[in-house]
């Protein structure tokens, strides 16, 4: 799987538009794409873009079926139900990478003087942002000099002239941990920005988890190993099939400013007009496929497909990590899109003991994932699915009482980018809401629930063809 396939399994099911009209890379381009993701509509190929031949790739994962044809499940598989399989697939036997000779990646090299990002039709996105953003669907692999692995993360990355990058590593993020340990050896480190590749890969660059190679995890996933050349100027691994790779290195001692930019929350999180220095990705070399394709999101305000992105891969994570913690009872996760694809997760679990869905809750905030970010945890009973909305707005009407069923927790991680927090505060803690909106356990007499007669819901269904409803 590669970029090109998967825009191709896009058109062949009709989930792609290309674009043929002449569009200006500054604002117009972004705009389109926003307009037509928050409409869940197709993704799409901008083939004409003012001033370029290199075309543009949106809206990957806007639609649930989308997201499913990345991983290689069945298209109609609902979010839900597709971090299920992911669970299910990550804690069994990992396949490794496959390293290989060469790849298409590798079919023009730029170098040196001739380096120049400005070849590329990096996207202006939203009129206060600082600049253009090569970098929105994107992810950076380092290594750690210590212990010797490697790190996908994705951090968006704003083009600052013809050979430097702004990269956002925020503080506390691996990246960072790794940078500081460069930094501590006096040393610069490595780094190459890998842009448009198998998107898996790109959903594995933005996981939370912990021992596992994100190019393993991938090709556990896919049932095959995935290919990965070594950079001649890095001796970093990279994807073979990638249509652009930026290889240089991040001066730990050397931040430049960078932003602002429309963030995920659909709000600007950098103080406007304020310069903020971040570290910043001097390229020393581009690698890209023949007619290579630069992939992009528009980001903003939910929901466009950054945030399909960040709901999958943080459900995924979090059913995994409850998984991995043997919490007896797990019937569905889900973390809202809507929500920005981070700040509030959903449980659905049969009850088995008292103060089960309370372990259930608290098990939410305690793991990997939910331990970053996450503010708001709900636990519904095993008759609802986590991604029923509708449902769980029953539940916390019907079954929540506030008084028993909330939990308040004052201090928890939290990410520097929620616009919630007092900017004039520290933005990396904040407070925690738990609410159970389960029938009680232990509850002798519980309500009792209107439900439909079964033989008649059978005989319903058998003749429905019949009432010519639809």
């Amino acid at each position: 799987m590669d970029l090109r396939l998967f825009i191709e399994q896009c058109e062949s099911i009709g989930e792609l538009k290309r674009v043929k009209a002449e569009v200006d890379w500054n604002l117009e381009l972004s705009h389109v794409s926003k307009l037509v993701e928050e409409k869940k509509g197709p993704a799409l190929l901008f083939e004409n873009i003012t001033g370029y031949k290199t075309p543009v790739f949106t809206g990957a994962f806007a639609t649930p079926s989308r997201l499913a044809l990345s991983l290689g499940m069945p298209s109609h598989l609902s979010m839900c139900e597709a971090a299920r399989q992911w669970m299910k697939t990550t804690v069994k036997t990992v396949i490794p990478a496959q390293e290989v000779k060469s790849g298409p990646v590798q079919e023009n090299v730029v170098d040196g003087d001739d380096v120049n990002l400005a070849m590329f039709p990096a996207p202006r996105f939203y009129p206060l942002d600082g600049g253009r953003y090569i970098g929105t669907t994107v992810f950076l692999v380092i290594q750690d000099p210590e212990s010797g692995d490697h790190n996908l993360g994705t951090y968006r990355m704003q083009m600052l002239d013809e050979k430097h990058c702004g990269v956002q590593i925020l503080p506390g993020k691996r990246g960072e941990r790794i940078l500081k340990k460069y930094k501590k050896m006096g040393k610069k480190m490595p780094a190459a920005a890998v842009i448009g590749a198998d998107p898996l890969l790109f959903l594995a660059g933005t996981l939370m988890h912990a021992g596992t190679s994100e190019y393993d995890l991938a090709g556990s996933l896919r049932g095959a190993p995935t290919e990965i050349v070594k950079a001649e100027l890095t001796g970093l691994p990279v994807p073979a099939s990638a249509e652009i790779v930026l290889e240089g290195e991040i001066d730990p001692e050397n931040f430049r400013a960078e932003g602002p930019f429309g963030e995920y929350t659909g709000y600007y999180t950098d103080e406007l007009g304020k310069e903020i220095k971040k570290p910043c990705l001097a390229v020393k070399r581009i690698m890209h496929r023949n007619n290579p394709i630069l992939w992009a999101t528009s980001v903003g305000r939910p929901v466009a497909d950054s945030h399909m992105i960040l709901a999958f891969t943080r459900t995924a994570t979090l059913w995994t990590d409850l998984e991995q913690m043997k919490i007896p009872g797990i019937q569905s996760v889900y973390v809202l899109p809507e929500a920005a694809g981070r700040f509030w997760a959903i449980v659905s679990v049969k009850q088995m003991y008292p103060g089960h869905s309370a372990h259930v809750a608290n098990a939410v905030i305690s793991t990997t994932t939910g331990s970053y970010g996450i503010k708001g945890v709900i636990v519904v009973d095993d008759d609802i699915s986590a991604d029923d909305i509708q449902r769980v707005l029953w539940a916390l009407s019907v079954r929540y009482d506030p008084m028993r069923g909330t939990q308040l927790i004052q201090r928890g991680r939290s990410t520097p980018l929620d616009p919630a927090l007092d900017p004039n505060s520290n933005k990396l803690i904040t407070s925690r809401i738990l609410l159970d909106a389960t029938i009680p356990y232990e509850w002798e007499k519980k309500p009792t629930e209107i439900r439909l007669d079964e033989e008649t819901f059978k005989k319903v269904k058998a003749r429905w063809s019949e009432y010519g409803i639809d």
